[in-house]
Parts: C-alpha cells; sequence; structure tokens
C-alpha cells in the first residue's frame, strides 16, 4: 500500500528496480571499483530525488529535483558505459540496465514537462 505520493510514481518504483538490478548483475568482486561506487551513488540518488521533488509545493522546485534525478540516471548510463568497456560487465547487462535507465529518463522528462512553464521546442533534424 503505498503511503506517500512518491510511491505512487511508476518512475519512482521503476528507479527502485534499477537499484536491484545493479545489485544483481554487477559482480560482488566489481563492487569495489571506483566506478561501482559511482554508480551506486547515483542510482541512489534517483529514487531519494524523485521522492523529494514530490513532496514540493511548486513546479519549479519539483522540476529541481526531477532534473537531478535525470543527471543521476545519465551520470548511471555513463558508468554502465565504463563498466563494459572495461570488461566488469556484458554487452547484455548493459543493454538491460540502459534500457530501464531510458525509461526512468523519458518519464522523469515527461514529469520535468508536466510541472514546469518551461518553453519546449519540437524535435526538429538539424543539418549539419
Amino acid at each position: 500500500m503505498a503511503r506517500f505520493s512518491h510511491e505512487k510514481l511508476t518512475v519512482y518504483q521503476r528507479s527502485l528496480e534499477f537499484i536491484e538490478f545493479v545489485n544483481k548483475a554487477i559482480p560482488q568482486d566489481k563492487t569495489k571499483t571506483s566506478v561501482f561506487e559511482q554508480l551506486d551513488r547515483a542510482c541512489t540518488s534517483i529514487p531519494l530525488n524523485i521522492a523529494e521533488g514530490t513532496g514540493k509545493y511548486t513546479g519549479k522546485d519539483k522540476c529541481r529535483y526531477y532534473d537531478i534525478a535525470r543527471g543521476s540516471a545519465l551520470e548511471c548510463a555513463a558508468c554502465i558505459d565504463l563498466l563494459e568497456r572495461r570488461k566488469m560487465i556484458t554487452k547484455n547487462i548493459a543493454d538491460e540496465g540502459k534500457n530501464i535507465l531510458f525509461e526512468i529518463v523519458s518519464m522523469l522528462v515527461g514529469l520535468i514537462k508536466s510541472s514546469s512553464d518551461r518553453v519546449y521546442e519540437d524535435e526538429v533534424e538539424y543539418k549539419i
């Protein structure tokens, strides 16, 4: 039973699932590396900032925390890239983790757009 508003959010639940994924997917002998420690901090930051943002009253305050959570999710994706390049995890594990992160980032962008008065440009393909 969800008691707090953040617990009702799918993005919050997915961020907890990502933490479980990290704990399951990264071999324990790899958890002593600085990249894993950074991944651990960043993935912990995602649900914490979602929860804090959900508790704020103004759209600007909410967006600030959702932006931080989004940044932490992107940082997690970079950590996964590093772990894969260092052959500490397989490509399949990296892809699985990044798929979860893609969902999280997409949902956070939706929360940011729905909570803010920011002006957004429609997606346009720029030619170089």
